[in-house]
């Protein structure tokens, strides 16, 4: 089997500076690099058509990494609630160690908190409306290891 590494997740937002100052603000990631994809090709690949006008930020946490797009000539589709039992990715999950200050930062840079289970997990918005799910620190020491990443 050919070697497989994770590269990074996408997410389609609405305003670049307001997303970008609420995951590096609130959830710690931090600036990578950009770039304006050319359309030639951009559009054969995404299945857009052109002029398509994206703009791609990348952060990084944790060697997570999360591209904002952002489409200067598409019309994006209007908003909608996503739940967790929509098909497709549902949320992404972070560890925090203050869940009182994580709050405290989602609700200062837009985001919304959504649903508490207890004072470890909790559920909030971005800007946009992506769900995540913050969960303290404490949580990872009671789950089992993480099986080996080696490739034989």
């Amino acid at each position: 089997m050919s070697r497989v590494t994770f590269n990074h997740v996408g997410l389609c937002v609405s305003d670049r500076a307001r997303s970008r100052a609420f995951y590096e603000g609130a959830l710690a990631f931090r600036y990578w690099w950009e770039l304006d994809a050319p359309d030639e090709g951009t559009s054969q690949l995404l299945q857009l058509s052109a002029p398509v006008g994206l703009h791609a930020t990348y952060l990084v946490r944790d060697g997570f990494v999360l591209e904002l797009l952002d489409y200067s000539a598409h019309r994006l589709e209007p908003w909608r609630t996503r739940v967790m039992n929509d098909l497709g990715l549902t949320h992404m999950s972070l560890s925090v160690d203050d869940m009182d200050q994580a709050l405290a930062r989602v609700v200062e840079l837009g985001g919304s908190v959504i649903g508490t289970a207890n004072e470890n997990a909790t559920m909030v918005r971005d800007p946009d409306g992506q769900l995540i799910e913050l969960l303290g620190t404490g949580w990872r020491a009671s789950l089992p290891p993480l099986p080996d990443q080696s490739v034989g």
